[in-house]
Formats: C-alpha cells, sequence, structure tokens
C-alpha cells in the first residue's frame, strides 16, 4: 500500500497550482555537508551606530524619534517611487517594460536593538500587528495602489540589511505574480463550493491534526501540505477574512498570540535566532470585491540540519521543481515537539 511517509510522490499546491516532490526515503541517507557550530549573536539593547534604534540618524540624514514602541517610515533607499510616471515599452513585442509606482515602508518592531518577534512580548507583537494594520488602511486609500505586501525577513542569511528587529510594506501599482496566481486558484474554487479554499482546507487539517502547530482562537498555524522549505508554514484565520484591515481587535491579539509562539518554536528547534522570510497574503487593493480571498501568512525559514546549514533551491530543484526530503509530517512533529518557552530563557 502506498505511503506518503516512505514512497517518492508529488503534492499540490492548491494556492499556486504548481507540484512539490517529495522524497521521504531520502532523509534517512548519511549527511556529510557542511556542520557548523553556532556562532554568538548578541546584541545590546541600544546600538549608537544603528540606523534604526531610537534617536540614531539613519543613513539618508534623517534622525529617528525617540520611539518607545513600533516606529514606521518611508525606507530611505526605496525599491518603488511614488513619483515614478506610468508608462510601457515594448521593442518589437518582445522586449517588454512597464513602469512600476508604489510606496515602501520600514517598520521596526521595537526600539529594542535586540528583541525579535519571539523575544518580544504579546503585548508588544500586538503593537507591530495594530500598525501593520493602520498602515494597510491608509495605504489602501490611494487608488492607484493595487497590492499590499507586508514582509520580514530576519536574519543576515535571508539577506537582512540591519540586524535590528524591523519589515518592510511595499504597496505598488500592479499586482504581483504570486498573488496573480493564488488569485487564480481561490477564484475558481469559489465559484465551485461558494466558499474559500482556505476555510475548507483548514478545516481538513483540523480534523486530522497531522501538521498544526498553533491553534488559537482565531488563528492556526500549520505547516501546509504542499510545504516546499524544511520548516516552511503558513498561519491562516479561520474567519475568512481578505485583509488585515478588517481584523478585529480580539483577532488582532490572538494573532499575535499565534505569532508569538510559532517564531519561539522555530528559534528553539536549533537553539538559534532562526532566520526566515515570512509575509502576510491579503486580496488585493482598489480592485473590486474579492470575497475568495482568505488573509494567510507564509513562512519561508531555510534551515534544514542546524543553526548554520541552510537549504539552497538547487539543481532539480531550478530546473525544474521544488523537492524535499524532510515531509511536512516529520517537520510539524519536530515543531510541535518544541518548547514554547524561548531557549534564551531556558538558559
Amino acid at each position: 500500500m502506498f505511503q506518503f511517509s516512505e514512497q517518492p510522490h508529488k503534492r499540490k499546491n492548491l494556492l499556486t497550482g504548481e507540484y512539490i516532490l517529495v522524497s521521504p526515503h531520502r532523509s534517512k541517507r548519511p549527511w556529510q555537508g557542511q556542520v557548523e557550530d553556532v556562532v554568538g549573536a548578541e546584541r545590546p539593547a541600544y546600538d549608537p551606530q544603528c540606523y534604526l534604534c531610537p534617536g540614531n540618524a539613519r543613513a539618508e540624514g534623517s534622525v529617528n524619534p525617540a520611539y518607545t514602541n513600533s516606529f514606521v517610515f518611508v525606507n530611505d533607499f526605496s525599491a518603488l517611487l511614488e513619483e515614478t510616471v506610468p508608462e510601457t515599452q515594448a521593442d518589437g513585442g518582445l522586449l517588454i517594460a512597464e513602469a512600476e509606482r508604489g510606496i515602501c515602508k520600514v517598520i521596526s518592531f521595537s526600539p529594542r536593538h535586540d528583541l525579535t518577534l519571539p523575544e518580544m512580548s504579546t503585548e508588544a507583537i500586538k503593537a507591530v500587528v495594530d500598525l501593520w494594520q493602520k498602515e494597510f488602511v491608509d495605504l489602501s486609500v490611494h487608488e492607484w495602489i493595487k497590492y499590499i505586501q507586508i514582509f520580514e525577513n530576519k536574519g543576515a542569511i535571508m539577506g537582512c540589511s540591519n540586524p535590528h528587529p524591523h519589515g518592510q510594506i511595499w504597496a505598488q501599482s500592479s499586482i504581483p505574480v504570486e498573488i496573480e496566481k493564488e488569485s487564480k486558484q481561490q477564484l475558481k474554487y469559489y465559484k465551485e463550493k461558494g466558499r474559500t479554499l482556505l476555510s475548507d482546507y483548514l478545516s481538513l487539517e483540523l480534523e486530522k491534526n497531522e501538521r498544526i502547530i498553533v491553534e488559537g482562537e482565531h488563528f492556526v498555524a500549520v505547516v501546509p501540505f504542499w510545504a516546499s522549505w524544511p520548516y516552511e508554514t503558513m498561519i491562516i484565520s479561520k474567519r475568512s477574512i481578505q485583509n488585515i484591515g478588517a481584523f478585529r481587535d480580539d483577532e488582532k491579539l490572538d494573532f499575535a498570540k499565534v505569532l508569538q509562539e510559532l517564531t519561539i518554536r522555530y528559534d528553539n528547534i536549533f537553539g538559534t535566532s532562526f532566520p526566515y522570510s515570512a509575509g502576510m497574503h491579503q486580496a488585493p487593493t482598489n480592485d473590486g470585491e474579492h470575497p475568495e480571498w482568505h488573509w494567510h501568512m507564509h513562512f519561508y525559514p531555510p534551515l534544514l540540519r542546524s543553526a548554520t546549514v541552510k537549504k539552497f533551491m538547487v539543481g532539480y530543484e531550478m530546473l525544474a521543481m521544488p523537492q524535499r526530503d524532510i515531509t511536512p509530517e516529520q517537520a510539524a512533529k519536530t515543531l510541535k515537539e518544541q518548547s514554547t518557552i524561548h531557549y534564551k530563557v531556558k538558559r
């Protein structure tokens, strides 16, 4: 009889329609690759050279206020610019380029230079969620903005340019590729079932309870059945919410709790500040009603076997399709076994 836990197989990503190859038998092979000791990454509560710490000057000369909670500002080196003029160029119909307008912001999660999300209090994380919501609402007022991406790159291994814990918001004049994929899949399902794809998927996950990591009153953290990164997870709202702007106050608090517990579990796997890229996926803005959209947040962490061994997408994965050895079920088991007390506190 075929067993997901033993034999190679493909799994379909319901949100994109794409497949991933899962090879569970390969996880038994001996590892002779790179293994290194964890390098200490202790940081002071305040760094006078940090561009994000309160009262410090940023790279372009502006001075941060003496903020005591989370703090947001327009990125000094934005990838998108608000003054960009819409224009399209098509050379021979083959070399096509379109001007992209946008607003990029940076959110410093805390005045503390040394506190990542899992090390912050629930109340402090709730303040970050409040600011995420406020920024989403404020940015969506601009009719030309069609999508707002809220995300965080954590750790140098993920290309984070400043160790002060922070996230970003990119609001832009078109809908990004990954959002287009998810919009298509969710709309197709909604038209067929009259329900959101993720509401039915989450109900099935809760029933099976094989990949659930954290269940709160309003949000659930789960390792997706189709996860491609070793410890990939997704937070899904129990209510079919289209965007963070519609979160109630009790939902924001519960989201903060689930976010805190999930990231603590990440850090405890290898006893290190676990790197990841994480971001919310939500309905496009100023683009009509999207009842098919169901808010969720992806976490793509790269660590594989230790605090320093990264999973790279190489070879077959770059040229053909994503592939993983550790099954989502194995990853979920590892995450569920972790303490919800942060490893630094335990020491």
